[in-house]
């Protein structure tokens, strides 16, 4: 589960490299790879919905706590802290200048998305509940809305991912483009469907999956808590790595809300209609 939601065909780290230490990777070789790395995101996807939604999981987030109250807490506050820490210093530009030196340029993303799924996995695997009530929420319709919005949650993420290119923001485009020999064309910025309405619809579908609990357990509110935290410092982050990268993010930034929409579409002429443009990185390959 990738939750960068920065546009996708950002990495701009040829200028950083030196010809001579590029690592190189045979074609198929770099595919079925990428298609493992993706195929083993799309499992982590879907048991991160029976985790956080208590169903079909052995154990989920609100699950009877077993551990001390106190040594529960470090344990769950240290989980996040690895997957916060992978998660964003993986994105920075700097380290993908660092990393391509020992990954190869075409599966930069795809091994992105397999050490965020290895966190991920790690966390559901360590996650330590720990009870303590802090809502039960036992009116019938009041389970449905909750649990609605949820569900809304998830398909937002999921649609958000497809808008801005689902395949390219999980590593397949590129993986693909090797594969076939083909320049790798990133995405330009755009600002399709939802990103005319907030800035990171991306991050919206996360905070209603993680808020939108009929039963909220104090396991469940510190990871929402930090997630949201999380959610907040990430956003500052990929916002000024955007603005370096695309001349237009600063505009956009200034008319469009960050997460929480006005409730109408805002102007953007001329703003987010980047086609897809070939990158330097993506004649190195060959």
């Amino acid at each position: 589960m990738v939750t960068d939601g920065s546009q996708p065909g950002s990495l701009e780290i040829v200028a950083y490299l030196r010809p001579r230490r590029r690592k190189k990777m045979g074609r198929i070789t770099a595919f079925v790879y990428g298609l493992f790395c993706y195929v083993l995101f799309l499992v982590t996807f879907v048991y991160a919905i029976g985790f956080l939604g208590n169903f079909g999981v052995p154990k989920s987030i609100d699950s009877a706590g077993q551990s001390p109250y106190g040594e529960a807490l470090l344990v769950n506050a240290a989980l996040l802290g690895l997957f916060a820490v992978q998660h964003s210093v993986m994105a920075r530009q700097w380290f993908k200048a660092l990393w391509t030196r020992i990954v190869p340029v075409p599966v930069e993303r795809s091994t992105y998305v397999l050490f965020s799924s290895v966190a991920l996995i790690v966390l559901f695997w360590k996650w330590e509940p720990m009870g303590g009530l802090i809502w039960n929420v036992e009116s019938g319709a009041g389970r449905m809305a909750l649990n609605g919005l949820f569900a809304i949650g998830w398909l937002t993420v999921l649609a958000a991912t497809f808008l801005i290119d689902h395949f390219d923001l999980f590593g397949m485009s590129q993986a693909w483009a090797y594969l076939r020999k083909r320049a790798y064309k990133a995405p330009g910025f755009r600002t399709p469907g939802m990103y005319r309405f907030v800035r990171h619809p991306l991050y919206v579908g996360w905070l209603l999956v993680f808020w939108s609990a009929p039963r909220m357990t104090a396991a469940h509110l510190v990871f929402a808590v930090a997630t949201t935290v999380y959610i907040l410092v990430a956003i500052q982050l990929e916002e000024r790595d955007l603005e370096r990268m695309h001349g237009q993010y600063a505009e956009y930034r200034r008319r469009v809300p960050m997460i929480v929409p006005t409730g109408a579409s805002v102007p953007l002429e001329g703003i987010g209609t980047g086609r897809r443009t070939e990158k330097p990185l993506a004649r190195a390959w060959e």
